[in-house]
């Protein structure tokens, strides 16, 4: 942002002129100046004929500024000025031809409307004397009557000029209004008004196409002087460039259409596809679920009449339901029939391998278990020695706060593009903003128009002068908060940005107060007419509309005179510091936004005096009441702030449910039996109760998570606050459900009288270890393989996980074992749990199933595997599943901002205005990398935008951007540092911009006298277009960007470009640059989106374009919230990665340790996936967007869901019952009970609690997601998966059942085991299976 002080306004050098003050020859009306005046001097009035002009000085002003009317040296040329008039021109110019000279037409054709008044011969042909004073010696006032084809014309050829600087359109400072208010008509009559400031004499300006003539009766033509178009050369200057001229411009491509949905028939294709796939399923199923109930299940009768009446004997079982005459009846027929021998040659490798796997894992495990149950002691020191020992490391914890560590990979593109901004630019500033609103905005101001007008024109009310007294007290008390810091008092002042420091130390503060200079006698001022000062001319409200329509102006033309520039010595744009207006009228503003600027170290430490009066600022703030506004606001620290504020306040919740899921486990280990129920038996309840083992489940679970951090910690990889409130969570699902398996295990098996207490243990780790293993390794190698990501949230994360796991897995194989061995022999000998050295008197204690065990095994299994049932089962899932597929691609990306913040934060105001009030986005930096050449024409015409630079370079290509804004999210054309140089170097005017000491060769600012003794003109080597040769270009440039600008040379670059070029080997040569826009408002994360990717477009492009030229680095795009945003560009990549990632590895995991058993490793994947689909469904349906935070718990749910199928899968593998459905319902009587309250109750409870939080983050991504994570796993576990496995499991094992059958002992377990007895007639038909068709 640059102080382009330009009031300037054309500035109407006139220069003069000789009245025709009677009828004669005469050329002139005026020749050379009399008088001087506060606006400027006027001419003496002359009516003759014009002369020579051999002044060498004057003769090469005249060439330079009306190369029309020099005629050649020797008194070949002849005008109407003098010297003196030329001098004067030359000073005036000084402006426009900064502003202006960078489009040649537009530039000469400006002057030819002071050359053709001021000096042309024949003069008096289009303008006459008004007025005359002192006697009629001074011309006080002119006519001036002109064409409309050079009105129009020169209109056309300049009000599409930029000044890049301020981006902004030069007219806003040349036409007393708004460029899109400006008209030819309205911009002379502008300039030819002496209230505006600059012009000494009034100029009436008549556009026709006829001669007109005076109320001196007078007759003028109208000038009619050739014009240039803005696309055409003027002399040997190029056209203007497309940024200037829209006709030099080429065909502006058309915005690409919307991309709509694709369809099918109308419907989306996603909808469609998926229904008729579905729809194919549905078809194919039911006939073969049909075919399999007429032709195998006899459903039409088709059996013999034996067959059908043992099927009713089977019936009458049924309905009589005597559950144990029906299990006795089926034990004697499963003894009876038996199933057919197994010859060695019907096994295949793989079956020999898978059985070998099995026998191997139970004998290691088995082993295992006694070694540990006849040391418990050893193992629980050696346990907790490790874990401890693991633990010492969190004191080394580390903890990634720093948003953008937490969601950026440093490789990342966006990460090392900041990085690169950040060390050769400096971090973008700290900023520290208000806005505010009135409570009753239906109220406005009314203004009454300057003399002459008598009309009113209304403003907001936010423009009421008594409250912008009260807002700029509001402000100054802002600036005067202190804080302490290191024992030192820390002011605005010391930390904020200064732009024109050391020269201006005043802060940056965008404000609407900056257009009074932060003065309350500024506001107060009145301009009253000049002759009976009995009417007000201008007050603050009409320099306020001045400065919304040129606010780089350094002189207001109402009569105030007073700057628009803020303090700072920096414009101030409406459309930044006023939200709520409609289209460019900023009167109707319904909000004023105030930014402080501070500065921001790279240095995080240094941050600190920053950080102090920010937590000061916010105090403030949260303390300031006013009844006649009302504010939101926030500091830099603020989001980090309310996020700490919220995980510390959210503490409780998570405590809540973490100690409800402790209770449960504690209490619901222990058997309880009816006798309990009924109060027969309350003191054995003690003794058979499982507090003290549970609690110290828990807190092995625990260990296992502190373990984790501790090992990570010294190995130096930081944590993320997620770790806390993710890891425990899953760590505690894994770790109980393995708890509940091996517990209850014990509970329900009856050890033989030859038996001791610690073989049995052994034997049941061996029966239930593999199992466990199967769950935990598969689920530590997903989640190491997830780790593979370069999202650091989700790749420390599955880190942490997976090791968390691992170890949990380790600590319950040994030291839980130890543990439950120590409760078992409390148990047998009858202490009570909670007091051991209570002891009830010795009896033998009866081992009890469990009241769910019973539940799942005689009637939910019974009532799931009906063969009705069945296919109901599969149609609703896999229904479910399809519609959820179908939402998947509507799912939104992206996180709002919202989310995560506390319901009561003060942040959530300012978001909410944020997106209602504000017109204009984040700032967007193109950058060019070291390595550029600027100093050759060919390195500037690839970056340049004004004439000569093709409409390809950098800035035109951004500028072509700004004019499709809506598509590509570019509000307007970059600020350009190299444009701006060149209008800097070849400034005109006195004095001009570049100069240097006589004495001592260095920098002679503007500000300095205009004294040629003192300092001279740069004395360049030649320019083309504008542009300096190589000689001249690195001598002068740092000059320019250590030039404040102001009312003499706006071009300075040190407010504006400062920061944005990095000079390099001792300022010799240019390095990395920076050419600034702006964004377009953004309000959704869809728009965050979209704004980087266009950006990206653009910066490719650009590149591509140097890569033709044969450059090798790069133009990138940078933005602050680019570095947040970037991983949603390939969030969906990502997601479909790392879930597959899980996926494949736990499909590997589980194929290797179920014995090579592709079929089991399938149905866990199968269920899984499907879960996985359900849940993105699931997200689609409860507006839970795709993020980083969302793909952690996906990645967990990946996890969950191992412990939701990988149990029940491996029964079903192991079960050597006959048939699918009774394998089915023995794997989920066996492992459903302890999956549901393992897993599935526990997990409910604590998820509850998290629907209080105050956090709309932990309401959304985790008590939403948690919730889904359980419903859908243990429905897809205890529901579909024992159906899916009844219909397509895996085929038995033929070598585990050839073992079986020649092992008597096996044999007799077999002909001895409880198998729950079929309920259904059609499955009383199944037949033993043909294992050479398995």
């Amino acid at each position: 942002m640059k102080a382009t002080n330009m009031d300037v306004t054309w500035i109407l050098l006139l220069t003069t002129i000789c009245l025709r003050v009677g009828v004669g020859n005469a050329d002139c009306i005026w020749y050379d100046e009399c008088k001087e005046t506060s606006t400027g001097k006027q001419n003496c009035a002359y009516n003759g004929t014009a002369k020579p002009l051999t002044d060498p000085d004057a003769l090469h002003r005249l060439k330079h500024f009306c190369p029309g009317l020099y005629k050649g040296p020797g008194g070949a040329t002849k005008t109407c000025c003098s010297p003196s008039q030329l001098y004067t021109v030359e000073t005036n110019m000084g402006l426009p031809e900064q502003l202006l000279r960078r489009c040649p037409s537009c530039y000469y054709n400006f002057l030819e409307i002071y050359c053709f008044l001021t000096c042309s011969p024949i003069m008096d042909e289009s303008v006459s004397v008004k007025k005359y004073a002192e006697n009629y010696t001074v011309v006080e006032s002119v006519n001036y009557v002109m064409s409309k084809e050079f009105a129009f014309g020169m209109y056309n050829s300049c009000k599409n000029v930029e000044m890049p600087s301020a981006n902004e359109l030069a007219l806003n400072l040349f036409c007393g209004r708004t460029a899109d208010k400006c008209t030819p008509y309205n911009w002379l009559e502008y300039m030819g008004e002496t209230s505006n400031g600059h012009t000494p004499f009034e100029i009436d300006f008549y556009i026709q196409d006829i001669p007109w003539t005076s109320p001196k009766n007078i007759t003028s033509v109208p000038m009619n002087s050739s014009i240039t178009p803005c696309n055409q050369k003027y002399g040997n200057e190029s056209a203007c460039s497309c940024q200037d001229c829209e006709s030099s411009c080429a065909p502006i491509p058309p915005i690409p259409p919307a991309v709509k949905d694709p369809t099918i028939l109308g419907i989306d294709d996603w909808y469609f596809i998926t229904a008729c796939v579905y729809i194919v399923f549905f078809i194919v199923f039911g006939i073969s679920v049909m075919w399999h109930n007429i032709m195998t299940r006899n459903a039409f009768g088709i059996y013999t009449a034996e067959e059908q009446a043992k099927s009713v004997e089977e019936d009458i079982y049924h309905i009589n339901g005597d559950r144990h005459s029906r299990r006795k009846k089926r034990k004697m027929a499963t003894k009876t029939e038996g199933l057919p021998p197994v010859r060695i040659e019907d096994i295949n490798c793989m079956e020999k391998i898978g059985e070998k796997m099995e026998t191997f894992l139970q004998n290691v495990f088995q082993r295992w278990g006694v070694f540990c149950a006849r040391h418990p002691i050893i193992v629980l020191v050696a346990g907790i020695i490790i874990g401890g020992g693991l633990c010492a490391g969190i004191p080394f914890l580390k903890v990634t706060t720093n948003p953008v560590d937490l969601w950026s990979a440093k490789t990342s593109t966006a990460r090392t593009q900041k990085e690169y901004f950040d060390s050769h630019f400096g971090p973008f500033y700290r900023t520290e903003q208000l806005i505010i609103t009135r409570p009753h905005n239906d109220s406005y101001v009314s203004h009454k128009l300057p003399p002459p007008s008598i009309a009113y024109t209304n403003y907001s009310n936010l423009f009421d002068k008594e409250f912008l007294h009260m807002l700029l007290d509001l402000q100054l008390e802002i600036q005067n908060i202190t804080a302490t810091y290191e024992n030192k008092t820390i002011r605005l002042d010391d930390i904020c940005f200064q732009p024109l420091a050391p020269d201006n130390k005043g802060c940056t503060i965008q404000s609407p107060l900056e257009y009074w200079q932060e003065s309350h006698e500024n506001i107060e001022a009145i301009a009253w007419e000049t002759v009976y000062h009995f009417t007000i001319k201008a007050n603050y409200l009409d320099h306020a509309s001045y400065c919304l329509s040129a606010p780089a102006s350094t002189w207001d033309t109402t009569g105030l005179n007073q700057s628009c520039l803020s303090v700072s010595g920096q414009p101030v744009f409406p459309w930044v510091v006023m939200g709520g207006f409609e289209g460019n009228d900023y009167k109707t503003a319904t909000a004023f936004v105030i930014t402080f600027v501070v500065n921001n170290h790279h240095d995080e430490s240094l941050n600190g005096p920053a950080e102090a009066w920010e937590k000061e600022f916010i105090k403030f703030m949260k303390s300031y009441t006013s009844p006649n506004m009302t504010i939101s606001y926030t500091s830099e620290r603020s989001i980090e702030d309310e996020i700490n504020r919220e995980s510390n306040s959210d503490i409780l919740t998570i405590l809540i449910s973490y100690l409800i899921m402790f209770a449960y486990i504690s209490l619901t280990l222990g058997q309880l039996n009816y006798c309990y129920c009924l109060g027969e038996r309350i003191d054995r309840l003690l003794v058979d109760s499982k507090i003290l083992l549970g609690l110290a489940g828990v807190l092995i679970v625990l260990l296992s998570v502190g373990a984790s951090i501790g090992f990570f910690s010294f190995c130096g990889v930081p944590a993320t606050l997620i770790i806390a409130e993710v890891v425990p969570f899953l760590a505690l699902a894994v770790g109980v459900d393995n708890i509940f398996i091996l517990v209850q295990s014990y509970q329900r098996d009856v050890r033989p009288p030859s038996e001791s207490l610690e073989d049995q243990i052994g034997r049941i780790v061996g029966r239930v270890g593999p199992s466990m293993l199967l769950s935990s390794l598969t689920e530590t190698v997903a989640f190491f393989l997830g780790a593979l990501t370069d999202m650091p949230a989700v790749q420390v994360f599955s880190m942490y996980a997976g090791m968390a796991v691992f170890i949990d897995f380790l600590l319950q194989i040994t030291c839980f074992v130890g543990l439950m061995t120590i409760d078992a022999r409390r148990q047998e000998s009858n202490r009570y749990d909670m007091c051991c050295c209570v002891k009830l008197p010795v009896e033998k204690s009866e081992k009890s199933e469990g009241w769910l065990f019973r539940v799942v095994k005689y009637y939910y299994s019974h009532f799931l595997l009906k063969e009705w049932v069945r296919p109901i089962v599969v149609v609703i899932f896999t229904g479910w599943m399809a519609v959820s597929f179908s939402f998947i691609h509507k799912i939104d990306v992206g996180l709002d901002q919202k989310l995560s913040m506390p319901d009561d934060s003060y942040v959530l105001d300012y978001f909410k205005n944020l997106s209602e009030y504000l017109h204009v986005g984040p700032p967007v930096y193109f950058v060019v990398e070291e390595g550029h050449d600027y100093v050759t024409m060919e390195g500037q015409n690839e970056i340049c935008g004004g004439n000569g630079c093709p409409q390809d370079s950098l800035a035109g290509q951004v500028y072509t951007a700004s004019l499709r804004s809506n598509y590509s999210r570019i509000a307007q054309p970059v600020s350009s540092w190299l444009d701006d140089y060149f209008s800097w170097l070849n400034s005109g005017g006195h004095p001009q911009c570049c100069r240097s000491y006589i004495n001592n060769g260095s920098f002679c600012p503007s500000t300095v006298p205009d004294n040629t003794s003192l300092c001279q003109p740069c004395q360049l080597h030649g320019a083309i277009n504008g542009h300096p040769v190589k000689e001249d270009f690195m001598k002068y440039l740092p000059w320019f960007l250590s030039d404040n600008p102001g009312t003499i040379c706006a071009k300075g670059g040190h407010a504006a470009y400062g920061s944005a070029v990095d000079l390099v080997h001792n300022k010799t040569g240019v390095g990395a640059t920076y050419f600034m826009t702006y964004h377009t408002i953004l309000k959704t994360s869809t728009d965050y989106i979209e704004a980087l990717q266009h950006a990206n477009s653009i910066s490719q492009n650009i590149t591509g374009i140097l890569k033709e030229n044969g450059k090798n680095y790069n133009v990138f795009p940078y933005s602050i919230f680019y570095v947040f945003y970037e991983q949603y560009l390939t969030m969906w990549k990502t997601t479909i990665t790392n879930l597959s990632l899980c996926v494949s590895a736990i499909f590997i995991v589980a194929f290797l340790l179920l014995g090579f058993d592709f079929f089991s490793a399938l149905m866990i994947v199968i269920t899984i996936l499907m879960i996985i689909i359900d849940m993105l469904g699931f997200m689609y349906l409860w507006d839970i967007s795709l993020n980083a935070l969302s793909l952690v718990n996906l990645v967990m749910a990946v996890g969950i869901s191992v412990e939701f199928c990988a149990h029940i899968t491996r029964a079903f593998a192991v079960s050597l019952l006959p048939t699918r459905v009774e394998r089915a319902r023995d794997a989920l009587a066996n492992m459903g009970s302890s999956v549901l309250s393992g897993i599935t109750l526990t997990k409910l409870g604590g998820i509850i609690v998290m629907a209080f939080s105050k956090s709309q983050l932990f309401q959304v991504f985790y008590f939403r997601m948690y919730l889904g994570m359980v419903v859908f796993g243990a429905s897809h576990g205890l529901i579909f998966l024992p159906v899916l496995l009844s219909y397509i499991g895996p085929p038995l094992n033929k070598a585990k059942l050839y073992k079986k059958q020649n092992s008597k002992k096996s044999s007799d377990h077999i002909q001895e085991q409880d198998t729950a007895g079929l309920t259904d007639n059609d499955e009383l038909n199944d037949e033993p299976p043909d294992y050479q068709s398995l």
